[in-house]
């Protein structure tokens, strides 16, 4: 990588870094040991890694002392171990991946929040029907038919409608 392209991939590494994840939001997110211990592995590279590009790649080379080896070696030595360095083209990166994905991951992200909203929405309706199951427990022994037929009219409507039409069950 050219020395351009590394800053600024350490550049966005450091923000990373600094902003862009909530390392402990993630972490309470989690429910079992071995996710735990897979997301403590995944911090772990995401450091190394973060650690390796902010020290060992964000250095620019220091500039060769052409002169110093010219009196030592000599110029015509020299000289073409300086037209051979200056001639080295490092590649710049180009992105091609992230323009293609991006759209990808971004329906994703809004599919996502529409699923956490039906999931909240379930999840409290579920913990609704909890509740009225547990006090329903806590009352059936002592209710009547008439205090159950008032939570439940459409239960009485099936059951009049029975005896209605002389209907049993049979």
């Amino acid at each position: 990588m050219s020395g351009n392209g590394v800053k600024k991939v350490v550049d966005l590494a450091a923000k990373a870094s600094k902003s862009g994840i909530d390392w402990d939001g993630m972490a309470k997110m989690l429910v079992s040991e071995e996710a735990r211990r897979e997301f403590t592995n995944l911090r772990r590279a995401f450091n190394d890694v973060n650690q390796t590009l902010q020290t060992k790649y964000s250095l620019e080379p220091e500039p060769i002392d052409w002169e110093y080896y010219r009196k030592g070696i000599g110029s015509r030595l020299v000289d073409m171990y300086k037209e051979a360095y200056e001639s080295i083209e490092v590649p710049k990166f180009v992105d091609k991946v992230t323009p293609e994905y991006k759209p990808k991951f971004d329906s994703l992200l809004v599919e996502l929040k529409e699923a956490e909203q039906k999931s909240l929405k379930e999840s409290e309706r579920l913990e609704k029907e909890i509740a009225e199951v547990q006090e329903m427990k806590k009352k059936i022994s002592t209710m009547t038919a008439d205090e159950y037929f008032e939570k439940h009219p459409e239960l009485r409507k099936k059951f009049d409608d029975e005896i209605r039409n002389d209907y049993w069950g049979y």
